[in-house]
């Protein structure tokens, strides 16, 4: 059984994809489809990828291969548009940017500077956060399982929301803000039966989830209550998250109107009122990371969001509170390309034909998307351009796996050879962040370009870094 690109979920999977159509053309393997990468790459004259100026080769001499490379001005504009657009279309939305998607201390700013808040899950996304020099009331944290250690630590430098995840949690905060005589603003997430992923989203039953609390039993309700009636927290709102890589606002809809109706009952609750003053509606929103991925406009989807929050309200007869969404893929996902190094090309012979492997220098330890969810990626020859035949490929790691793949099919010209640079698009968003050392392989570094410069976000780790955990080394 395949897994959904996205990620897990609990309905059907999509069915296994196929082989992409042959181009028409050899030429058209070399075109950048502008919904797909980065904003300012192009090709050099000798049909090198060139990235804000910097040649992709010039950027692998100095940050190695495998490298990830980030189009700074692209997530500053890509920040930048979404904190408009929702400002527009519901005044005085909070935009978070995920910092799960990828975080470093230069990313943070660049976010904050373009108007954008931070939403952060661990202690090691808080410091990094914090590092960068944010304002801890820009901080949002989240989990499903925050340890004391964790919690203590926000609160002592005084993050602007907590988001509640379990009635355990909800006693663990109002004890450590009472043990520290202050009171603690936090959203209780609910799950409210919609789950949504793509094209697709279900809105039946799905409570069976490690997050959130269920608004189906008056889980929800409660911990809402409880929440206001506790005098070291301060409960600013409600909030849910629907799925991941959505391209159709229809569940957002769903997940608000749902939340609406929570807010309602809370209004009208006979020991009296709990008011909810914000609305978190999550992030998920889908990129392209192929020609056929048809995401949502970003303001077709902000309007859709907000004129359903505003129409259930009017209708429930409450006052509209402050909406806030988590966008993090949105924002850095298309930013973001990897540069790999060709070295084994192999030909497998197989009961239809054949099938060719090109091996790279990298694979599922900076890239595990395609071995957990089956994730399609774009790739182009990133060194050069050719007028060779086309060929049908499989790009795969150099790790003892083998669902070690990196794009499961591609056209590539026959002329590749040892050597020659590819680049995988949509590559800014949980691939770094997702890496690993599996075979002991150093994570590659993260560089960034602007203005014709390069800029070391992450410097590469080297065999050091890592004999540094071990004390027998």
């Amino acid at each position: 059984m395949s897994a959904h690109p996205a990620g897990p979920r609990h309905g059907d999977p999509l069915p296994a994809h196929g082989a992409p159509v042959r181009p028409e053309r050899v030429s058209d393997v070399y075109d950048l489809d502008p919904r797909i990468w980065p904003a300012h790459l192009s090709r050099g004259g000798d049909g090198a990828l060139v990235l804000a100026g910097v040649d992709v080769r010039d950027a692998v001499a100095e940050g190695l291969s495998p490298l990830f490379l980030l189009d700074e001005n692209h997530v500053r504009q890509s920040a930048r548009e979404y904190a408009g657009v929702y400002e527009r279309a519901a005044h005085g939305t909070d935009v978070y940017y995920a910092g799960k998607a990828f975080l470093a201390t230069t990313v943070a700013r660049w976010l904050v500077e373009e108007g954008l808040r931070i939403d952060v899950c661990t202690m090691g996304e808080l410091e990094i956060a914090l590092r960068a020099g944010v304002a801890p009331d820009l901080i949002l944290f989240h989990g499903n399982n925050k340890s004391l250690a964790e919690i203590d630590r926000a609160l002592e430098v005084g993050v602007g929301r907590f988001v509640i995840d379990s009635m355990q949690e909800l006693a663990r905060v109002g004890m450590l803000a009472a043990d520290r005589e202050i009171v603690a603003n936090v959203l209780v997430r609910v799950t409210v039966g919609v789950e949504a992923h793509t094209h697709e989203f279900i809105a039946t039953a799905h409570e069976d989830q490690k997050f959130g609390l269920a608004m189906a039993d008056g889980t929800a309700l409660e911990a809402a209550r409880r929440a206001h009636d506790l005098p070291s927290l301060n409960l600013l709102g409600l909030h849910s998250h629907i799925g991941s890589q959505i391209f159709d606002p229809a569940g957002f809809e769903v997940a608000a109107r749902r939340l609406v109706a929570l807010v309602q009952q809370l209004a009208e609750l006979e020991e009296g009122a709990v008011p909810i003053p914000e609305l978190n509606l999550g992030g998920g929103m889908g990129i392209a990371y192929t020609a056929g991925d048809t995401p949502l406009d970003l303001t077709d989807m902000a309007q859709a969001i907000a004129q359903t929050v505003t129409k259930a309200c009017r209708e429930a007869g409450i006052s509209q509170p402050r909406l806030a969404v988590e966008p993090g893929r949105a924002i850095i996902g298309a930013a973001g390309i990897t540069i790999y190094t060709v070295g084994t090309t192999k030909q497998v012979a197989l009961d239809s034909g054949h099938r060719t492997y090109v091996s790279v220098d990298g694979g599922m330890s900076d890239n595990i998307r395609t071995a957990l969810y089956d994730a399609e990626y774009t790739v182009t020859l990133a060194n050069r351009v050719s007028d060779a035949d086309l060929m049908l490929v499989r790009i795969v790691g150099k790790h003892c796996e083998s669902g070690d793949i990196v794009v499961r099919d591609a056209w590539l010209p026959q002329d590749l050879s040892q050597g020659d640079l590819l680049a995988v698009a949509g590559t800014g968003a949980y691939c770094r962040s997702m890496a690993s050392n599996y075979n002991q392989l150093p994570r590659p570094a993260v560089l960034s370009a602007r203005q014709d410069q390069l800029r070391t976000i992450l410097r590469r780790e080297t065999l050091d870094d890592l004999l540094a955990l071990d004390p027998g080394a």
